[in-house]
């Protein structure tokens, strides 16, 4: 195969190739009478600013393009094929780009996420670039294609800002110093004061008319705590090991953070439908909102109890929810009931009773005494432990179903004191809820029969219930690290590893990517 066919791959151009000079001069988009056009010099300059979008320049050979375009339009004479060649390269670098901001650059499922993503939407890009091109508004139609969701935009322009801290702010040339024994608490002397000032007002957490003190007080403690609250700390206003943690993460560091989730965002499905239900599980928040006209309207926000980080990670997916059981039983995972339950029973017989539960049989017959014969069997798997409902229910007094491989539901608890702490990967996978009913308020609305008082007697009824939803709403089981609040933007801890997961998958797809075009292969 030719160098010319091997770069030039987009069909029009091909079928301009094979017509003759003629032909393909007539189908070009980026040059006219042997010269780049005004657009295409737009195009050009849309690929070197891809950063902005989170995006790496490099992926589209954009600095080469950049260099031949110039070479080309100082040529004296440019040869035919060589215009080919930069035509067909420019169009899939474009191509490229197009498909990347709008769709991502990796498949969610190489980071474990399940999403079921419809694959006959993306636009022709072809099409839309030679639209943009005769009607010359290039560089108009490749901003309008960067994704709509609101999110986006905002996270956007905080990784300007942090791009600002990268090239500017000197305050993390060198590390703060030792703490005065385990951590600094208000009133401390600490000879770090002055530096760990600087890095807060480039955050924007302490202002930057603040005078400095010989003691960590005031102002400088107010800061900490703003600080905290924004980096997924306990907001104490103590300088212990998990903030000074977060203080030595460098803003070039934060803008990686920030690129990954606008990666994410670029796939996950956030606007599919006019209500939705979104757990984020790094920040441990549900929200439940609808959307209208493009905007996202939150109407409930609470917090949440996910899986456990070390074993029992909860999987990120999206799907209908169908149904709610009200007094709901709950059945004891096979297992969780080999590794946990079953060996609790034996040492301590009395926990069956206490905790209500049952043996239920292949067939389902139902047995409500312990008997180490049925303790067996659920061993061999041919029998199932189940808790009946009432105030020791695991699942507590409701249940949202939303069918999916991992058996992964919505849920109340009867422990929800656990609600009050900052790190809350306590499950075996499900999610557990703060405030269930007005989540079933809200499910519910299109039934204006289920009152918040006919859901609290459905709930405390003690006897399981189904109710099928007329109207399914989605649930979306996502992951963001980073989220802009107002002006403000939090970043947290990436708890199951899939930001490290999502990087290196994308320095596997930029190793194997094709150069946009040979280098000096034009205007020599």
């Amino acid at each position: 195969m030719s160098m010319l066919a091997r770069w030039c791959r987009v069909p029009l151009l091909a079928l301009a190739m094979v017509s003759g000079a003629a032909g393909a001069a007539d189908a070009m988009l980026w040059f006219d009478a042997g010269r780049p056009t005004s657009e295409a010099r737009e195009a050009v300059d849309v690929l070197l600013s891809a950063a902005e979008q989170g995006l790496d320049p490099r992926d589209y050979g954009a600095a080469s393009l950049a260099q031949q375009l110039t070479q080309l339009a100082q040529a004296p004479k440019p040869v035919d094929a060589e215009l080919l060649l930069l035509e067909g390269a420019l169009t899939e670098a474009l191509q490229r780009y197009l498909a990347d901001l709008q769709g991502g650059r990796v498949e969610p499922r190489q980071i474990h996420a399940d999403f079921d993503l419809p694959r006959n939407t993306r636009p022709d890009t072809l099409a839309m670039l030679s639209r943009a091109a005769t009607d010359r508004r290039v560089a108009e139609a490749l901003r309008q294609a960067e994704p709509t969701l609101p999110m986006y935009a905002s996270l956007r322009q905080a990784l300007a800002r942090y791009r600002v801290l990268v090239n500017q702010e000197t305050a993390w040339t060198s590390a703060l110093p030792p703490l005065p024994g385990r951590k600094l608490v208000a009133g401390q002397p600490y000879a770090g004061l002055a530096l760990l000032a600087r890095r807060l007002q480039a955050l924007g957490d302490l202002s930057s008319g603040t005078v400095g003190t010989r003691v960590f007080d005031g102002a400088l403690v107010n800061a900490l705590q703003a600080f905290q609250q924004r980096h997924g700390v306990t907001p104490d206003g103590v300088l212990g090991r998990a903030t000074l943690q977060q203080l030595e993460v460098t803003p070039a560091q934060r803008v990686r953070q920030i690129e990954l989730t606008m990666e994410r965002l670029r796939w996950t499905p956030f606007l599919q439908a006019p209500r939705m239900i979104v757990v984020n599980v790094p920040e441990f928040v549900l929200r439940a909102y609808e959307v209208r006209d493009g905007r996202v309207d939150v109407k409930l926000s609470m917090k949440v109890i996910v899986g456990k980080a070390m074993d029992t990670r909860t999987p990120l997916f999206d799907e209908l929810m169908r149904s709610i059981e009200f007094s709901p039983y709950w059945n004891v995972p096979p297992s969780i009931a080999r590794h946990e339950t079953v060996p609790r029973l034996r040492r301590d017989p009395a926990y069956f009773q206490q905790q209500g539960f049952e043996f239920v049989g292949a067939g389902g017959q139902v047995v409500s005494t312990l008997s180490p014969e049925h303790l067996e069997a659920v061993m061999h798997g041919g029998w199932r432990i189940r808790q009946r409902p009432g105030p020791k229910n695991a699942l507590g007094d409701i249940k949202f179903v939303f069918p999916n491989r991992d058996n992964i539901y919505l849920h109340h608890t009867p422990a929800p004191q656990l609600f009050e702490r900052d790190r809350r990967d306590l499950s075996h996978g499900c999610i557990r809820v703060q405030e269930p009913v007005a989540l079933a308020q809200f499910v519910l609305q299109d039934e204006p029969q289920w009152t918040r008082e006919h859901i609290r007697q459905a709930m405390e009824k003690g006897e399981s219930s189904t109710l099928s939803l007329k109207q399914p709403v989605p649930v979306l089981i996502a992951y963001s690290t980073v989220l802009v609040k107002g002006d403000r933007v939090f970043f947290y801890p990436d708890l199951y590893g899939h930001d490290r997961l999502l990087e290196r998958a994308l320095q596997k797809r930029s190793a194997a990517l094709t150069p946009a075009m040979p280098a000096n292969s034009a205007a020599r």
